[in-house]
């Protein structure tokens, strides 16, 4: 039984040290994106938005950064979730922020972020498929800029759990063993989870 606590406690500190290295650089790169970039292409709209970092006149889309290292995120906080899930509830809600708070941003991205990027780029560069109005995209450019603020709170969240479990003892005591009905919907639920990286990573 000690053994098996030890290698919990090890495996959950390794991926909680995952989380850190890659939040603490994906957190930087966020308020970058919103203060610098974000704050370049929305500063008078829509004449502004032709700087939005798409398309041929940026080589290198912002996704190739940020799509890999939210991929290590979620890699890292659902295994140390996982493997510290019998540690009290004082010490797993920690445990839990990195793991659904970046799946939920990601949900966030998808359902928000990818239809206001489209809208925006294609006003920005007079597209055949514009379908917004100028005053439309004045409103959605001050949307965009509300809700990655959230982005950059989730982040920040992500980073500081998994620090701060890091740096608290490791429990002592062990939680009871879950109900098969708790365990059934917590095994649904990391199937869900699964089926929406592999669409997310489909829909690239």
């Amino acid at each position: 039984m000690g053994g098996k606590l030890a290698d919990r406690k090890l495996i959950t500190r390794a991926f909680l040290w995952l989380a850190v290295l890659v939040g603490g650089p994906l957190l930087g790169a966020k308020l970058f994106d919103l203060l610098v970039l974000a704050g370049a292409w929305s500063a008078t709209p829509p004449q502004s938005l032709a700087m939005m970092p798409y398309g041929k006149a940026w080589p290198v889309d912002t996704g190739v950064f940020f799509i890999p290292f939210s991929a290590a995120m979620l890699i890292a906080g659902f295994g140390a979730l996982i493997a510290g899930w019998r540690t009290p509830w004082h010490y797993r809600w920690l445990l839990c922020l990195p793991s659904i708070g970046i799946l939920l941003l990601l949900i966030l991205t998808v359902v928000a972020f990818w239809p206001m990027n489209a809208a925006l780029y294609y006003h920005g560069i007079h597209s055949p498929k514009d379908t917004i109005t100028d005053a439309q995209s004045i409103a959605m450019t001050r949307q965009w800029i509300s809700l990655d603020w959230l982005r950059v709170a989730g982040a920040t969240a992500a980073f500081v759990a998994p620090l701060r479990a890091l740096t608290l003892p490791w429990p002592a005591e062990v939680a009871a063993k879950d109900p098969p009905i708790v365990r059934l919907v917590l095994a649904l639920a990391l199937i869900g989870v699964a089926a929406f990286i592999v669409w997310f990573i489909s829909n690239l």
